[in-house]
């Protein structure tokens, strides 16, 4: 049977049918439909894990129990994981065990544009790097089994453009398979410094190993054309070539590294000019240039942003440089706050209030744009917490009342828990604001530890933020509606002018999950004297024209901020 499937559904049918017993991932676009999708198959253990360093732990705890696992994340949450991770490649595994990490060329929904090929070479784990949706499927099998056969953890590496791009997939049947037998072995799963050593000479071994069979696997090809020009590519960017360049002999790599040395040195002793097509990073071209062979790519194409047909054949077929696509009579339409965003009153006080905002990778970080304007940073889950700590001990306590950090409910769960035991540790002085909207927001409303429900949409253990935070040891900790903004603007001055720590819960549902109740707002003329503060808030449904103030009734949800922040009462129910 054949399905249309986006690659991050093919991928998910891969656990599925490779007989993978537990699945952990934290959400993160592009590879969040990933584990949703796992999440059909009953078959399958799947979960939202509170990051994605657990989410390896799991699969790592799994694999070696002798269950095979796969655990998910996107580029950047390699980086929280690289810690078991890079461990787990000395250690070995028992089942076999993958990792899905799903990078993003061109930052469509990320903060960088990190290459995980290059995490994968520093940690000595094996990358396969699929091209389309069948491939996803037919290489989380072969990842499998290579992780079974070298005894190591393997990476499947996507780019957005495969995880979102449907393609057609031929189904296959669930091959059901007997737990491994666990046997202690503390010696291979004790990463004591003793034990370690030796398992280094392993993975070098295992390394050399894989470099020698890699020219024999499947996944790696050659593709014979015109041998005047040959092309060495993968992933995305193989599709790319075959459109731009389709009489190139073109050699695919299924596997990202090791890199297939014997095959690469035959491809370039056939063709007369060697060319390198790669998204982001010159990862093949620096290491085909280290084995001494001559060939060029990055040089016309750069590391930065995404390739795509009309770029390669620019660059390499001599076609006209593409142009900017036309934009003429389209309106430019910038991220914004949802209506009926509870973040929206939020960061409209924080705003008012001119304070310094420390903030996080969520909804909440749209919070930095105009008319709003009230975030002065963003780096990374958890980041708000620990930096307006740092914010405090550089600048004093002066500082301190006129900064705040602030995350959302999930990235709290993520890695803000331990920033904000630092902060009581280290007696900081601050006030951390958890915008707790009942949902993973921003990936497309994922469950978490704070909203209790489970991956499934079932009843689960609810962590109580309150009682967690005052068992730190934290006095002072406010729940306020972000829509009652005089209590919200009351509740920041009072908690900011606080010589100790406390903590405001800003909690209030996404407006997604609030389903309207028919009343909408409208604006009364005969009030409205045009002073432009509902504009302040930076809602959608609202339009300032020649003549006043419009309510956009096909937008608006109600939530009624708008008539909070209006001093003449324009602002109004429309029934």
């Amino acid at each position: 049977m054949k399905q249309l499937m986006l690659g991050n559904e093919a991928i998910a049918r891969g656990v599925y049918e490779a007989g993978v017993k537990v699945a952990s991932a934290y959400p993160g676009t592009p590879s969040t439909e990933i584990n949703e999708n796992v999440a059909n198959y009953p078959e399958v253990y799947s979960e939202w894990a509170p990051n994605e360093k657990v989410a390896v732990e799991v699969a790592l705890g799994a694999a070696i129990a002798g269950g095979r696992s796969m655990a998910c994340m996107k580029h950047v949450g390699l980086n929280v994981a690289a810690d078991p991770f890079f461990t787990a490649t000395y250690t070995g595994i028992n089942a076999g065990m993958v990792v899905v990490v799903a990078d993003d060329p061109g930052m469509h929904s990320s903060q960088n544009e990190q290459d995980t090929r290059m995490l994968a070479a520093a940690s000595h784990a094996p990358v396969l790097d699929p091209s389309n949706s069948q491939e996803c499927k037919d290489f989380m099998k072969v990842a499998y089994e290579i992780s079974e056969k070298y005894d190591t953890p393997v990476i499947v590496r996507l780019t957005t453009r495969i995880a979102h791009a449907r393609t057609v997939v031929e189904l296959g049947e669930r091959e059901e398979r007997e737990l491994v037998d666990y046997k202690k072995d503390p010696r291979k799963y004790v990463s004591m410094p003793g034990n370690m050593i030796g398992r280094h000479v392993v993975v070098e071994a295992r390394e050399k190993q894989m470099i020698a069979d890699a020219s024999e696997m499947e996944i790696n090809r050659i593709e014979w054309g015109d041998k005047k020009l040959g092309v060495i590519t993968s992933g995305a960017a193989y599709n790319y070539v075959k459109e731009a360049l389709p009489q190139a002999s073109v050699l695919k790599l299924g596997m990202a590294y090791p890199l297939p040395e014997k095959l690469i040195r035959d491809f370039a002793f056939e063709v007369e000019e060697l060319v390198i097509i790669e998204d982001m990073e010159p990862f093949y071209e620096n290491a085909i240039k280290a084995m001494g062979l001559e060939c060029y790519g990055k040089e016309l194409t750069g590391v930065q942003g995404e390739l795509f047909a009309r770029k390669v054949a620019a660059k390499f077929a001599g076609a006209p440089e593409p142009g900017p696509m036309t934009t003429q009579n389209i309106p430019v339409r910038p991220p914004v706050l949802c209506p009926g965003c509870p973040h929206r009153g939020l960061f409209y006080i924080l705003n008012k209030l001119k304070l310094t905002v420390a903030s996080d990778i969520g909804c909440y970080t749209l919070g930095a744009l105009a008319p709003l304007a009230a975030v002065d940073t963003c780096i990374c889950m958890g980041a708000s917490i620990s930096m307006a700590h740092g914010f405090e001990k550089a600048r004093g306590r002066e500082q301190a009342r006129k900064t705040v950090g602030v995350l959302g409910d999930s990235t709290f769960c993520h890695s803000g828990m331990t920033g904000l035991l630092n902060m009581m540790y280290n007696r900081s002085v601050g006030t951390i604001i958890v915008a707790d909207n009942s949902i993973t927001g921003m990936t497309g409303h994922q469950n978490n530890p704070l909203n209790g429900l489970d991956i499934h949409g079932n009843p689960a253990p609810q962590l109580d933020l309150e009682m967690l935070c005052k068992a730190m040891g934290i006095n002072h900790v406010v729940v306020v509606d972000p829509f009652d903004t005089k209590e919200l603007e009351r509740v920041v001055k009072e908690e900011t002018n606080r010589d100790e720590l406390s903590v405001i819960i800003s909690r209030r549902p996404c407006a997604l999950i609030i389903k309207p109740t028919g009343a909408l707002m409208k604006c009364n003329e005969e009030k409205c004297k045009n002073c432009g503060m509902c504009m302040k808030i930076g809602c959608p449904a609202i339009r300032k024209t020649e003549t006043g103030v419009y309510v956009d009734q096909t937008q608006c949800v109600g939530c009624g901020l708008c008539s909070r922040v209006c001093p003449f009462g324009a602002m109004q129910l429309s029934n």
